[in-house]
């Protein structure tokens, strides 16, 4: 392998030509592109079961197991693999790469691994591992574990938590009799202290956010009287960063937040402010924990681009607009219901249904439920498009439109059976339901409509 130095057990790799992140999915991967893997930690049995109870509710049970493999990939002194090609992990995982690189960016997603990328004939790709975050510093994440408690509820919540417990002992009655190190051990002349670079030890991935609060903005409305000049560290700009992505919080509101969490030295109490964000959100949200409602149609999902038909038009923005923007879309000038947004969440926590089709549901519910958003109604129609696995808008428009034609077939043969001169009346349906839509000019309306919404939620 070339550009590798070994060092006192340590393999230091040179990547300066080697290309980290953002810009790498440009590239098509190919089978017979190679990989090293590089071990950046040590990971224990605690560590293994850490990554099963805490990390796979969150990336799925392939994310977990391409870890682990590329762990086995690792030569006996676990710190450098062989070079080896994607095939060769296609072929372990009986997987298609496409999967295999969704599992990769989520397990960079949670800081489990990093990739560096190198283009050439065949392009190389090198995979830093690290070790899972304790199970403390996990399930205090502002991040993680608001994920964690929302994927898995709070019932199983609690179990996995009750499992990293420390049980609680009254230790009023005992007297701590322990040595200190001085009461053992006597002092003797030795050689100057030597240090020891470069040895192995336990490193944990960060979770890294490309977009966040305007910081600018954030220091400047507070006056500088109130602040400490350590007040903005790094750690508290992570930590504020990640309070507005999982409690969606706009940066006016974050600035009302940070003031409040000022203490007395002019610096930020991060457990007020924490506390600060969740009671925020749940006084918006009606007592509930932030949920998937605000997440869009995953890539992979999408349907690819090129096609510039109205159908497709219609696609696209259910793809890329998310089923809280989508319904709130439908109120000219209100919010959906607190009673509404229960009703999506559940469709996306228990019934595991993707944004996009959400998005489809509320604008067929919609349309042929004289604008009422109950219940009932909506649970019958996902219930049977979680039975077909449907995952993309355009098999949702298809099931709806067809599904939707069959059922009013069977109520005009039973209405004309039982009723004479029965005519049925005209419905409210939605524009998509006409397949010939792909050949028919949209309304000025209708085209308005959708580019509005692209242009206020995308």
């Amino acid at each position: 392998m070339k550009n590798v130095i070994y060092i006192d057990h340590i393999f230091l790799m040179d990547y300066n030509k080697y290309k980290f992140g953002g810009d790498i999915m440009e590239h098509t991967i190919l089978p017979a592109d190679t990989y090293v893997v590089i071990n950046k930690t040590i990971v224990d049995e605690v560590d293994r079961k850490l990554v099963t109870m805490l990390y796979q509710p969150i990336i799925g049970h392939t994310a977990t197991t391409l870890y682990f493999t590329l762990f086995d990939d690792l030569l006996k002194r676990e710190v450098m693999s062989d070079e080896m090609t994607h095939h060769h992990l296609m072929a372990i995982m009986q997987l298609k790469l496409d999967d295999i690189l969704i599992a990769r960016e989520k397990l960079e997603a949670v800081g489990l691994l990093k990739t560096y990328f190198k283009k050439g004939n065949v392009n190389n790709f090198v995979y830093e591992l690290y070790a899972p975050l304790s199970a403390s510093d996990f399930l205090n994440h502002p991040i993680l574990n608001v994920v964690l408690y929302n994927n898995l509820g709070k019932k199983e919540y609690e179990k996995i938590v009750n499992c990293f417990r420390i049980p609680k002992m009254n230790l009023k009655e005992y007297e701590d009799i322990t040595k200190s190190f001085n009461n053992v051990f006597t002092s003797a002349s030795s050689n100057s202290f030597v240090g020891n670079d470069n040895i192995v030890k336990k490193n944990t991935g960060n979770i890294e956010i490309t977009s966040g609060v305007d910081f600018n903005l954030l220091i400047s409305s507070i006056p500088k009287s109130m602040v400490n000049d350590r007040c903005f560290s790094d750690e508290v700009k992570y930590l504020i960063n990640s309070l507005a992505f999982v409690y969606n919080i706009d940066d006016l509101n974050m600035q009302g937040l940070v003031r409040n969490s000022l203490n007395e030295r002019g610096l930020i109490d991060k457990v007020e402010l924490r506390k600060s964000a969740r009671n925020f959100y749940q006084f918006e949200q009606g007592g509930k924990l932030p949920t998937l409602i605000y997440s869009k149609q995953p890539d992979y999902l999408k349907t690819p681009s090129g096609d510039t038909s109205n159908w497709a038009k219609q696609v696209y923005t259910f793809e890329n607009i998310t089923p809280y923007d989508y319904i709130r879309s439908k109120y000219k000038n209100g919010e959906p219901t607190l009673r509404e947004l229960q009703i999506i969440e559940d469709l996306m926590v228990k019934q595991k249904m993707k944004p996009a089709v959400v998005n489809v549901l509320i604008d067929y519910v919609l349309k042929v439920n004289n604008q009422k958003f109950t219940r009932s109604y909506v649970e019958t129609v996902a219930a049977q498009w979680s039975k077909l696995n449907i995952e993309t808008a355009e098999a949702a428009m298809r099931t709806a439109e067809k599904e939707h034609k069959k059922l009013k077939k069977k109520f005009e043969e039973k209405k004309s059976v039982t009723t004479k001169n029965y005519k049925p009346k005209e419905e409210q349906l939605p524009s998509w339901f006409d397949k010939k839509i792909e050949n028919k000019e949209l309304s000025k309306e209708e085209e308005e409509e959708l580019d509005n919404l692209l242009k206020e939620f995308s």
